[in-house]
């Protein structure tokens, strides 16, 4: 009698755990990449909004033309640009008030840098733990799936009294199925988590060396005013 060992009959014929096992790593893998590709958008578009905004600031324009325009592409505002809005909307509310004293100015604006920052960083961290999450446990909830399966193999042979390689192969295989399925999803979870806490914290790297350069162009723009 010949065995039917093909993928899909195996999983057809695994016991009800099982199943759920092999269910919820398919549900976690395609959670998983949803989550990389719509990560991967969004990390290139902010980087490219990054660079675009920091090339024209370095160009030694007005910085005035250049929130105006930052203004205007609301669409734009990602990164570093978002920070640049929040700093220079807080110069111009508060410098134009003659009891806040010059320190305090610059103090007001780099606080208000780093709550735009603080945003910034949470909407490229943002999923980053659940893809954390899918990497580590999708291994354990596999061999949990693999285990049960061998367990229901076994008992079932308890009552033969010749036990062959025929009647145990398909349990095994099987249950040998749900690890494979949580070594799939986790995988590209854990390589596309590191391969993002990398891009975030370059980027990070960058908002904080930005909004350091900002803060010290307006206090000079302070101390100028002063003279």
């Amino acid at each position: 009698m010949t065995t039917n060992m093909s993928f899909l009959n195996l999983i057809l014929n695994a016991s009800f755990v099982v199943q759920l096992v092999m269910f919820s790593l398919l549900v976690a893998s395609v959670a998983s990449w949803s989550i990389i590709f719509t990560k991967q958008k969004l990390i290139k578009k902010i980087k490219a909004a990054s660079d675009s905004f920091e090339s024209n600031f370095w160009a030694g324009g007005d910085l005035t033309a250049l929130y105006q325009t930052s203004n205007k592409n609301n669409d734009n505002d990602l990164g570093m640009a978002a920070i640049f809005r929040s700093g220079f909307q807080a110069f111009n509310r508060i410098s134009t008030k003659p009891s806040v004293a010059k320190d305090k100015v610059v103090e007001e604006c780099s606080r208000a840098m780093r709550v735009a920052q603080m945003r910034e960083v949470d909407k490229l961290e943002q999923s980053l733990a659940t893809l954390a999450s899918i990497g580590s446990i999708s291994p354990y909830v596999g061999l949990f799936g693999t285990v049960i399966g061998i367990m229901n193999s076994f008992r079932a042979l308890a009552g033969v009294q010749s036990a062959t390689l025929a009647m145990v192969a398909p349990g095994i295989a099987e249950a040998l199925i749900a690890t494979a399925m949580g070594l799939f999803a986790a995988i590209p979870a854990v390589v596309a988590y590191n391969r993002f806490a990398d891009k975030v914290t370059r980027l990070e790297i960058r908002y904080d060396g930005f909004s350091e350069e900002f803060a010290s162009i307006l206090q000079r723009h302070e101390l100028h005013k002063s003279e």
